[in-house]
């Protein structure tokens, strides 16, 4: 059983202080939810405490901050989860590259990733996966239009996921927990 010391305490005080503020695309929840949401999915599926740390964060440097965040990251708590921050984002730079060569370099670094770094995903990919399900649901295939690649490169991404991951040791069921959450968003839309 993970022990969550000190060290996660702080983690989840500066995600809140990083991302305060910031809310949700799909029904504005503060962004907090999603992080704790992130975090709690990992430990639910074997994640330890530095990779669960890692999920608190793992959208800081992307959207917070960049490098410095990541440096201020690695400070804090050690190389293990900056590393997996890092990993965890597809950009570090401003302004971000195009969406969809940003989302496939990413998917390119996911297939060589560590098992850690593939769970944080997994839980991340999930958690996002279960909120546009839910708004689709409520609004239709309109929410779509509130992300960069659209439903057609949304599900492209999510499908291009869930082959990666599908390839991870231990991680079979928190993969086909997300498979079966997109398939729903699928039918949903009629596909």
């Amino acid at each position: 059983m993970t022990h969550l010391s000190t060290r996660f305490e702080e983690a989840l005080t500066w995600a809140h202080r990083l991302h305060q503020g910031q809310r949700r695309k799909q029904g504005g929840a503060p962004y907090i939810a999603h992080l704790l949401s992130v975090a709690a999915l990992i430990l639910e599926h074997g994640g330890d405490e530095d990779a669960a740390i890692a999920g608190l964060l793992h959208d800081a440097a992307e959207d917070q901050g960049g490098v410095a965040v990541l440096d201020e990251a690695r400070r804090r708590f050690g190389d293990r989860v900056a590393e997996d921050i890092a990993a965890c984002s597809d950009t570090l730079i401003q302004p971000k590259p195009l969406w969809r060569a940003r989302k496939a370099a990413h998917l390119a670094e996911l297939s060589h990733a560590s098992p850690r770094v593939a769970l944080i995903t997994a839980a991340d990919k999930l958690h996002n996966a279960r909120d546009l399900l839910v708004a689709v649901k409520r609004d239709g295939p309109a929410v779509f239009d509130a992300f960069k690649g659209g439903r057609e490169g949304t599900l492209w991404y999510y499908d291009a996921v869930i082959e990666i991951l599908s390839g991870v040791e231990g991680l079979e069921s928190i993969t086909a927990l997300l498979a079966q959450t997109v398939a729903e968003i699928k039918a949903v839309c009629g596909l």
